[in-house]
């Protein structure tokens, strides 16, 4: 089963869209997405409130998810997040078996 979490990071003043911007920049995000097990690591943001960064962060299965946590790369990335002073929501979704009377609600 797939696992997702969506991580609201907000902040003051930009702090949230800086935070992005440094991950992305110093290529953490280049190097988590290259991290096995990895299938989305995305940065989205609201059209209303500019103050908001959305992380979409998708895992293969929670091994892959706490190898992530365990590695180096968190304490960079926490050390990111005292630095913008950022506040998070987290959100966890895992993903359902298909089921065939769904897919006459979904239109892909």
């Amino acid at each position: 089963m797939n696992v997702t979490i969506n991580i609201y990071y907000t902040g003051q003043n930009g702090s949230a869209r800086l935070f992005a911007k440094e991950m992305t920049e110093s290529g953490i995000v280049e190097m988590i997405r290259k991290e096995e097990g990895n299938l989305r690591y995305a940065y989205f943001y609201p059209a209303d409130d500019p103050e908001t960064v959305l992380l979409i962060d998708a895992w293969r299965d929670q091994e892959a998810l706490d190898h992530h946590h365990a590695s180096p790369m968190m304490t960079q990335i926490s050390a990111l997040r005292e630095k913008y002073d950022l506040h998070m929501k987290v959100e966890r979704y895992v993903s359902a078996e298909e089921h065939p009377a769904d897919e006459s609600f979904i239109r892909t």
